[in-house]
């Protein structure tokens, strides 16, 4: 069985994938206008190591596997596709037909793929210094890097599109909005924005509201460049962003707090701590705004340690589902009342984040390495799919901390324009 002909059966012969490899083998559509190169016997190496996604991943990111043609529309045709949907018998028969060499071949993981020894040695998993290596690993790529994929917001963080043909920008603006309306900002309040990223979230709550707001990451090059954006845009005496673990602010007696895209980090077992230091920074009647990306329902994993997702976008990173963080807020004491999937809006954001990769894809070579960008041409590419097919979800949950008397200071009806 030639290589081509393995790979066909592994995506059938009606994905519309044509197959071509090393050995000089072809299968599938031919003329297709997606293409799957096998390179060497590495990648055959790499799937033998690693039989599904991760084996895969490591091919295409180390280059031993070319993909010709659009990287949304092969992972859509290939979604429900694995390895391991091959009877035991072609299994048998195609490991024979490789032969051995390329079998016994040992070849190490690309490196961008976090190891996990090396995390290991920082602690268990969310403890402080690891959860820094792992912001490190995934958020100090490059500033330039991220200007090319976010667009001028410098907003990594699901927007929200008042219609369908909206711009990016214009959708990070709405969505830093909904926000800002949800926690019903006003002058002279002050905000703390928990994984602030590049500062956006602060800097739209000062320039827009007149609030005082400050912004933690555990990423030194996003709070470099967002202090350095703070001060050109002269916001320096309402917005500030520190390099810091948001278990190390100080600072207590918020009127409001913001947790836009940090959740995903925390970790399950953490959640009850994360949500009631946070608690403990709001005065009575503050509001809390989660903005997270979530499983669909309960019964998923929450952690998938040998995915690519894990093993090279986000180490440790953790999904739970809406209805359980919901549970955790009220258990500590927040009253939600408000929440809102944003699913569909978290697809179109990855598309435009894809369409500028590709429009920057020799200037992000350069910058970044080939390897890099591979990593996040494929990941985001999946997202895409994954946000499309309901795989995982984006949900925005409003909490109140009442007051001494029971009040939550919010209005019969909201009057903003949200659901």
């Amino acid at each position: 069985m030639t290589l081509a002909k393995i790979f066909e059966k592994i995506v059938g012969p009606d994905a519309g994938v044509e197959f071509v490899a090393y050995d000089g083998s072809k299968a599938g559509s031919s003329g297709a206008d997606l293409r799957i190169e096998v390179k060497s016997p590495v990648a055959v190496a790499y799937l033998a190591q690693a039989p599904g996604e991760l084996g895969l991943a490591r091919a295409y990111i180390s280059g031993h596997i070319d993909v010709h043609g659009d990287m949304y529309t092969l992972l859509d045709r290939m979604w429900s596709l694995t390895l391991n949907d091959l009877p035991l018998s072609e299994k048998i028969a195609a490991i024979r037909s490789l032969g051995i060499k390329p079998l016994l071949m040992r070849v190490q993981p690309p490196p961008q793929e976090a190891r996990q020894s090396t995390l290991a040695k920082l602690g268990s998993r969310h403890a402080k210094q690891r959860d820094a290596e792992v912001i490190h690993h995934h958020y100090d790529v490059s500033n330039r890097f991220y200007e090319w994929v976010l667009g001028p917001s410098m907003a990594y963080t699901c927007a929200v599109f008042p219609r369908p043909d909206a711009t990016l920008e214009e959708a990070q603006y709405a969505k830093f909005d909904l926000v800002a309306k949800k926690l019903d900002l006003k002058p002279g309040m002050r905000l703390l924005d928990v994984g602030c990223g590049w500062g956006g979230m602060v800097m739209h709550a000062a320039r827009e509201y007149g609030v005082k707001g400050l912004g933690v990451t555990l990423s030194r090059q996003q709070a470099e460049w967002a202090q350095k954006a703070i001060a050109e845009a002269g916001l320096s005496e309402l917005a500030e962003v520190r390099y810091m673990d948001y278990r190390d602010v100080a600072e207590t007696g918020f009127d409001r707090v913001s947790s836009i895209g940090l959740t995903e980090h925390i970790g399950k077992d953490n959640l009850p701590s994360y949500f009631s230091f946070l608690y403990g920074k709001l005065k009575p009647g503050g509001r809390i705004l989660n903005h997270c990306i979530t499983r669909p329902t309960s019964t998923e994993k929450t952690i998938n340690k040998g995915g690519f997702i894990n093993r090279y976008v986000f180490p440790d990173g953790e999904l739970e589902s809406v209805g359980y963080l919901i549970r955790q807020m009220e258990d500590t004491g927040f009253e939600v009342r408000h929440e809102e999937n944003l699913r569909e809006h978290y697809a179109l954001t990855l598309r435009e984040w894809c369409k500028n990769l590709d429009a920057h894809w020799d200037e992000a070579v350069e910058e970044v390495g080939q390897g890099t960008a591979r990593v996040w041409r494929l990941y985001m590419a999946g997202c895409v799919v994954g946000f499309e097919r309901n795989k995982v979800q984006l949900h925005q949950v409003l909490g109140v901390r009442l007051d001494d008397e029971g009040q939550a200071h919010v209005p019969l009806r909201p009057s903003l324009d949200w659901p």
